[in-house]
Order: structure tokens, then C-alpha cells, then sequence
């Protein structure tokens, strides 16, 4: 696999793990870094892009929908939300969660900036610390 694909396959399943889609980017970059494949900086970038664009999409989700209040669990998340602003955006890589959070963010109109900036950060976060793991279990097992 060249370089072009391995950086086009995990933008891709990160992509499609921050939307509502099922999906497993952790996988496909532990993959890629024990083969070898790719620059370390390359493949955490092409991740983070990716999921961050995904998140995005979410929050374009969230825009669209309607504004009806859904209960006493849609209040209180609503409440914290609002509390925390878009800096709640930074555990929108959360399994579940974080796609949630990301489609009250843009149910609740949230700034795009702010909200994009706390986004990437949370999910860049993540995949430096899948990496970091990665490469020293590779050194422990060599």
C-alpha cells in the first residue's frame, strides 16, 4: 500500500467514524503505524482531518433539526452544554457521546470557530495518544 492510500483510507474510516456511521479509525492507524506505513505526523494529521471534518458534519446535522425539547435527560444536557459553551466540543471524540455532542452543538447554534477549533483539538488530542501508546507498546515488544 503507498503512502497516498494509506493517509486516503484513514481520513476516510475517521471520517466515517465521527458521524453517525459505525466505524474504527483507532484501528486503522494502530494498523498503519505497526506496518510502517506512512509518516507518524502524516497519519495523525490525515486522522484528526478527517474526524474533525466528521464532527462537522454532525454539527451540520444538529443545525438542521428542529427545535423541540425531548425531556428531563435533553434538559439537563442542554443545561450543561450551554454551561461549558463549544468547550465541550473537547470530548466530542467520546465513543457515542461525542457524536451526540456534536449534534446538540449545532442543534444549539453554537459559533462555528469556537466550535470547530475545540472539536480538533479534542480529536487531535486522542489520536496523539493512540499514537504515543502504539509506539511505545511497539518498543516494549521489541
Amino acid at each position: 500500500m503507498n503512502e497516498w492510500l494509506s493517509y486516503s483510507s484513514l481520513l476516510t474510516s475517521s471520517f466515517l467514524s465521527a458521524t453517525l456511521l459505525p466505524g474504527s479509525s483507532e484501528v486503522v492507524l494502530v494498523a498503519l503505524i505497526t506496518a510502517g506505513k506512512g509518516n507518524i505526523t502524516g497519519l495523525v494529521f490525515a486522522a484528526s482531518v478527517g474526524n474533525t471534518l466528521g464532527g462537522l458534519t454532525n454539527i451540520l446535522i444538529g443545525r438542521l433539526l428542529p427545535g423541540k425539547p425531548q425531556g428531563r435527560w435533553h434538559d439537563t444536557a442542554i443545561t450543561w452544554l450551554r454551561r461549558f459553551g463549544p468547550a465541550a466540543l473537547l470530548l466530542s471524540w467520546l465513543p457515542v457521546v461525542g457524536d451526540l455532542l456534536c449534534v446538540l452543538a449545532g442543534w444549539l447554534r453554537f459559533s462555528w470557530l469556537p466550535a470547530m477549533l475545540f472539536l480538533a483539538i479534542g480529536k487531535t488530542l486522542r489520536y496523539i495518544l493512540i499514537t504515543i501508546a502504539t509506539l511505545q507498546g511497539m518498543e516494549w515488544w521489541h
